[in-house]
């Protein structure tokens, strides 16, 4: 991997990252495929034409349904779903201590249910690093444990110093899997994880002591779990600094527009987020003037497109009125092309946001954006 930073306006980068599978341009949004697929029947051919860079894929539910020795069969994950760009693997740990029964955590890794059929499974740092090679993807991420919020200083602690160990522990086992012959992709990186809670002391040290660890790139977890927006910026303004700034800074599960625009001015570099396919499959569509809830009555007549001039495959060829007719009428393809073009917006955000930088005026791009995100007078429409 070769990570280049292009320019910086303030905190800001604007950089490049070079992968086996393609260049990466950043500040960058993911498109959250968690089972290799983007709910709202959307294909890898769609997220190319709405200038999709990275894929997000998740190590637990691609191992639990329908598998990662299958999709190893197949070659990897690129050609499973067809898709020729990077694509980040989630190691499994949010989902590991957010959606198991019965989870028991100890120091080889955790033992638990799974919450599709209820059958034992034990996934340590090792069988994420194995289960994330076998699906081949461009990034992996290393096996942390995602502690609850709010969670007490000695919790939290003894929580962060786990991760540390078990971080050791994936680099050694990516180190050893991408020396094999017989590895999908043996340029497969790793990204460690930052994690702390609201405890900045506990932040900065630990990211001093992963940032001594040269990894390929450094991810910011466990925030966005019930915090405020003030308490994570807070956090980001304490930690940011103290990653390594010639390599990717990843703040995971995060988030709305408003979010990724304050935290590109603190230094992060890599987003993703279930919002956009999420409210997109409930109607609710992002514009540079406000959000809109395409099921308002509002809409029954509405010739327009969802917004104008927008360049995605909704807005180039339906009106607000039909895609609301469909979505009241339960007909998927409303959902889809509400889907496509919230991942569009995204996207599009994020090349406004590089060029921003690279001109130098991403405080002004940044002011706009945002007076325009809070021009929605409906409540329910509010970020």
């Amino acid at each position: 991997m070769r990570y280049q930073l292009i320019t910086k306006d303030g905190r800001a980068k604007r950089a490049e990252v070079t992968t086996v599978h393609g260049t990466i341009q950043t500040p960058v949004f993911m498109n959250v495929g968690t089972v290799g697929a983007i709910k709202g029947a959307v294909s890898t051919d769609d997220l190319r034409q709405i200038g999709t860079q990275v894929e997000l894929s998740n190590t637990y539910h691609l191992h639990v349904r329908t598998g990662d020795r299958l999709i190893r069969e197949f070659g990897g994950l690129h050609r499973f779903m067809n898709w020729d760009r990077p694509i980040l693997t989630d190691s499994g740990g949010f989902q590991v201590f957010s959606l198991a029964e019965m989870r028991r955590i100890k120091e080889e890794g955790v033992y638990f249910n799974s919450h599709i059929d209820g059958r034992k499974i034990f996934m340590g740092p090792e069988e994420s690093m194995q289960i994330q090679s076998n699906l081949g993807s461009t990034i992996a991420m290393a096996f942390d444990e995602c502690p609850p919020h709010p969670a007490t200083r000695e919790y939290m602690q003894n929580s962060v110093d786990r991760t540390s160990r078990w971080l050791e522990r994936c680099k050694r086992e990516m180190e050893r899997l991408n020396s094999l012959p017989d590895t999908i992709n043996r340029e497969q990186l790793l990204f460690g994880i930052n994690q702390g809670g609201t405890f900045e002391d506990i932040r900065i040290a630990h990211a001093k002591q992963i940032s001594g660890m040269d990894l390929d790139g450094y991810a910011i977890g466990g925030l966005a779990v019930g915090e405020s927006h003030a308490e994570m910026y807070h956090i980001l303004d304490e930690t940011v600094p103290y990653l390594p700034e010639n390599k990717p800074t990843y703040l995971m599960g995060v988030g709305t527009p408003a979010n990724i625009l304050e935290s590109v001015e603190r230094g992060v570099d890599f987003f993703d987020c279930v919002y956009p396919s999420r409210n997109g499959r409930h109607g609710h569509v992002y514009t540079n003037h406000g959000k809109l809830n395409l099921f308002n009555q509002k809409y029954e007549l509405d010739a327009r497109p969802i917004e104008e001039g927008c360049g995605c495959p909704a807005c180039r060829s339906y009106s607000r009125a039909y895609i609301r007719h469909l979505l009241k009428a339960k007909e998927m393809l409303g959902m889809r092309l509400c889907v496509l073009h919230n991942l569009y917006f995204y996207n599009k955000m994020m090349e406004e946001i590089r060029t921003a930088i690279e001109e130098h005026r991403y405080a002004d791009y940044k002011a706009g954006k945002l007076a325009g995100l809070m021009q929605s007078k409906d409540p329910s429409q509010a970020e």
